[in-house]
């Protein structure tokens, strides 16, 4: 075999792990730890549940789980690093209803939150909660727009930006209730407002809202959802108290970047999904108003596509924009 020969082989020998590296590298991951990327401040719903996941993942694939926090423009920072990172699954989001669906209706944002991940579960739904300060003479959804009417914009509600912000500008649009928005960097900070009485009331994920329910610091008005909730039943709807078609719910799902191999997100939902079927975690995620799903790859991504789509409709019909 002359030079030539020789180094045409080597090249070739060379090349062949590069052009195999993909979907070799697929079958051996994860051979190092992996990222859960959370978009909003420690303490959050997704914060919370990206934690109560760690040790399920951390078993099932057996690498050391890293969960890294990047708060920022109403979860967009996140959302939009996760949507550049390498799609070879040591990258992945915990993903909130707002930035993934309806922020690139309402605001000018870099990423698309449905075309540019790989979808792997919709982990959970959960309800806003309306609450109020308990200076507040208010006890119903009626009780708020009437006063709201009678004092237009001297009630302010606090919120962590994305749904809990949308949550209220909807129900302005839908009551006539002229109430002020204050926005806070997180939904712990948001709902700590209310009960301080820097602002009068809070529309905040259930999560948020359970500690001051239950210190009696702040009181329940309504959940969002178009449903009740079962770990708190006595609680009502908006839409039943008397704002039909009022239905603001929240999720939290698991993706990674576009690209991402299947046999990447078939590994990591697999292990996801014999997760939330442990009693143990289901009781843990209902108790912060995590209400466990674990729907298929194909399921999630149908569904995030509805969820978009029902934001820009009404986005796009009522003219609603966020600032």
């Amino acid at each position: 075999m002359n030079k030539i020969t020789r180094r045409l082989a080597a090249m070739a020998a060379c090349a062949l792990p590069l052009a195999l590296g993909p979907a070799a590298q697929a079958a051996d991951w994860p051979t190092k730890p992996i990222r859960i990327i959370v978009p909003f401040a420690a303490g959050g719903i997704a914060d919370i549940l990206a934690r109560m996941l760690s040790p399920v993942l951390q078993e099932g694939l057996g690498q050391p789980i890293i969960v890294e926090n990047k708060p920022g423009a109403s979860g967009g920072l996140a959302t939009e690093f996760v949507a550049r990172a390498e799609p070879d699954g040591y990258t992945l989001l915990l993903a909130l209803a707002a930035p993934q669906t309806l922020n690139q209706h309402i605001y000018k944002v870099t990423y698309d939150g449905v075309k540019d991940f790989a979808p792997i579960t919709l982990l959970n739904t959960n309800p806003l909660v309306l609450m109020a300060n308990t200076s507040l003479p208010v006890h119903s959804v009626q009780d708020l727009i009437a006063l709201a009417k009678k004092k237009p914009g001297e009630i302010f509600f606090s919120d962590a930006g994305g749904l809990t912000q949308f949550s209220g500008e909807i129900f302005k649009h839908m009551t006539g209730a002229k109430i002020t928005h204050v926005g806070y960097r997180g939904g712990a900070p948001a709902v700590t407002a209310a009960a301080a009485g820097e602002t009068q009331i809070t529309f905040a994920n259930y999560s948020d809202a359970l500690a001051w329910m239950k210190s009696g610091k702040l009181r329940p008005i309504a959940l969002t959802s178009a449903q009740r909730f079962p770990q708190s039943p006595d609680i009502p709807t908006i839409a039943e108290s008397g704002v039909p078609g009022f239905d603001v719910q929240g999720w939290s799902a698991l993706l990674a970047p576009r690209g991402t191999p299947p046999t990447i997100i078939d590994k990591v939902y697999k292990v996801v999904s014999a997760g939330l079927k442990d009693p143990a975690l289901k009781e843990k995620m209902m108790n912060i108003g995590a209400e466990p799903s674990g729907s298929t790859p194909a399921q999630f991504k149908a569904f995030m596509e509805a969820e978009s789509e029902k934001w820009r409709a009404f986005v796009e019909r009522t003219g609603i924009r966020i600032e």
